[in-house]
């Protein structure tokens, strides 16, 4: 093993580079992936060392891409597919859900799709229309569908190893303005397999920091936000709990719980629209368990329900260092 400092997507370069090197079952498709390297160049120089039969440039057109790679999985290998944009994927969504989801109960269990579907995801990148979507809770709410994503490297290297080795059909998000926050990630030795250094199981949720008063819970691009929100608060006296959820669908309620039976307050924060966001299902559903440990109502933190804003107005958009700090004054306020 050896640990190297790496920006995420480096990290899911690296990791993708240990699956195609260690199955030769496994395949990289979509578009720009191969000569470019994809516009984030998460995929660069795979193809060069992997060829253009693993590595595949596609046409255009992302429910081709995603009903081949249906097809190709059926066949027994395993497509990582990449969606080169959020806003890109509806196109797709029809295959997503209606197929992916859906063949393994279909077939009364007798078949299998192992199919990865990598999505940059979220804003903070000053893109135009389409290229700055959190679509995360549509893909949660479809039964059939794993659904992940990474806040930092160690997490993009390992979890994308284990969404690949699922035989289920796993909704790979990317938060693409972390895209290059470095961290130290334990990558196996060339040709090993993925190992003892898996840090998480897939599904469950960590504490990236320890706290008595509050918990923050939050995933992706907005777990960065929840630590400087605890450390800001920790200068006025105010110990906060960050939980990374990491996977979405399925959800480490138990972990929420755990925390939020200690802090007795919880704070949910997403970059997707509070309406109906992710963050609504874990208000709920923590209510429900912790109703007699909280000491206040469960608060959300997220996008506004509207449209994604031009570039120059998505820093009112997005919640930020300000927005949390305030939830958690409301909530400790009770």
């Amino acid at each position: 093993m050896a640990v190297q400092k790496l920006p995420i997507a480096k990290a899911i370069n690296e990791s993708l580079r240990t699956a195609l090197e260690n199955d030769p079952k496994v395949l990289v498709m979509g578009e720009d992936v191969g000569k470019l390297g994809g516009v984030f160049r998460v995929t660069d120089g795979l193809q060069k060392d992997f060829g253009e039969d693993r590595v595949i440039d596609t046409p255009l057109a992302e429910s081709g891409i995603v009903g081949t790679a249906i097809g190709m999985a059926l066949r027994g290998y395993r497509p990582v597919v990449e969606i080169q944009f959020d806003g890109f994927v509806f196109p797709a969504y029809d295959q997503i859900v209606t197929q992916l989801a859906k063949m393994h109960a279909r077939a009364l269990g007798k078949v299998k799709v192992p199919v990865v579907v990598r999505i940059p995801y979220g804003g903070g990148i000053g893109a135009v229309e389409h290229h700055s979507e959190s679509p995360e809770a549509l893909f949660a709410h479809v039964a059939g569908l794993k659904v992940v994503t990474p806040s930092n490297a160690s997490d993009a290297y390992w979890m994308l190893q284990q969404a690949i080795q699922s035989d289920d059909p796993v909704i790979f998000f990317e938060p693409k303005r972390r895209y290059w926050d470095k961290g130290e990630v334990t990558l196996p030795d060339s040709g090993s397999a993925a190992g003892e250094a898996v840090p998480a199981d897939l599904h469950k949720a960590v504490v990236a920091r320890e706290g008595t008063d509050l918990t923050l819970v939050a995933y992706g691009p907005m777990v960065k936000v929840c630590l400087e929100a605890a450390t800001a608060a920790a200068e006025e006296g105010t110990s906060i709990e960050v939980l990374d959820l990491r996977s979405i669908s399925p959800l480490d309620f138990d972990a929420v719980q755990k925390s939020v039976e200690k802090t007795r307050h919880l704070v949910v924060v997403h970059e997707a629209p509070v309406f109906l966001g992710s963050g609504a299902e874990i208000a709920a559903r923590i209510t429900e368990r912790c109703f007699y440990h909280l000491e206040a109502p469960v608060l959300r933190v997220g996008g506004y329900h509207a449209p994604y804003p031009p570039a120059r107005l998505e820093e009112e958009y997005l919640p930020g260092l300000d927005r949390v700090l305030d939830a958690v004054d409301r909530s400790l306020a009770y």
